[in-house]
């Protein structure tokens, strides 16, 4: 038995799994000093989400082996590993999160199209969530490599650290904007343009995702009158011939004593003509 993940937690790992291969790329690419350190910044970070992400599946399988073995989670561990300290190699291992890419893949494509409409419908609460906070770390660490690449270089730049950068990525996507860092070449200024429009998009649907939160759910609407409680069918209700036996019997025998109680009245009125008048007929 292994955990299940939904759809929406499959593709936002299948993208994470992406990226962190682009970065794998760029690394390989002649960078400099502070871009390289930037990138790695990165790589360890997603290195973070990916242990979690193997501790929460090994946890969830049972046996273990089914996950580690038969799943190849033992990749999914190697491709983990971050570029510190005395794992300084395992940059090496990067390729093994082709693993990971190839399962959750072959995981989506055995899904019917209308299917995965379906589940998005069904949970896109869900789908907002993990795709509102991918696009936030994709937007930062994008806008802070390319702001980076674009001032490091420019005679009058004042963005020349990843540090510098990040700090920079982050006050431009919040909106912020403290003015102690920012872009003096062309292709700097556009790129905080597409920050700082992306970064209105995020924010709005960070606020909307806590709002639907914080909202408690809707009542639902009163019945309508015509639905009265005292116009229950026999089938909704299977007691009601019988109460309704009951009722019948009931004023039966009320009438029958109504009409004794009347015989009697008309007896005693009989009785007192006679008295008063004997010679009646």
């Amino acid at each position: 038995m292994l955990r299940a993940h939904g759809n929406a937690y499959n593709i936002f790992i299948l993208v994470l799994t992406i990226f962190s291969l682009a970065i794998m790329v760029l690394l390989i690419l002649p960078v400099t000093p502070a871009e390289h350190d930037l990138l790695m910044l990165y790589d360890n970070a997603v290195c973070v989400i990916f242990l979690i992400d193997f501790a929460f599946n090994i946890t969830g399988a049972k046996p273990k082996r089914a996950y580690f073995i038969g799943q190849r989670g033992w990749l999914d561990l190697l491709g983990s590993i971050p570029t510190i300290g005395v794992f300084q190699l395992g940059a090496l291992l990067r390729l093994a999160r082709l693993s990971r890419l190839a399962r959750i893949t072959r995981l989506l494509r055995g899904q019917a199209g209308k299917d995965l409409v379906v589940d998005v419908l069904r949970n896109r609460g869900q789908y907002a969530t993990f795709i509102t906070v991918l696009l936030a770390g994709i937007m930062l660490s994008v806008g802070s490599i390319l702001v980076l690449e674009f001032e490091s270089r420019a005679p009058g730049g004042n963005i020349k650290t990843g540090g510098e950068a990040i700090w920079w990525g982050l006050v431009t996507i919040t909106t912020v904007g403290y003015g102690d860092f920012y872009p003096v070449t062309t292709l700097g200024r556009m790129t905080g343009i597409f920050v700082m429009f992306a970064g209105i998009g995020i924010i709005g649907a960070l606020a909307s995702i806590l709002a639907s939160l914080l909202v408690s759910p809707s009542t639902p609407a009163e019945p309508a009158p015509e639905a009265a409680p005292d116009a229950v069918s026999p089938a909704v209700s299977p007691a009601a011939p019988a109460m309704a036996a009951t009722a019948a019997s009931a004023i039966v025998e009320e009438l029958a004593g109504l009409r004794a109680e009347v015989a009697g009245q008309r007896a005693e009125i009989a009785a007192l003509r006679a008295t008063l008048d004997p010679g009646a007929t």
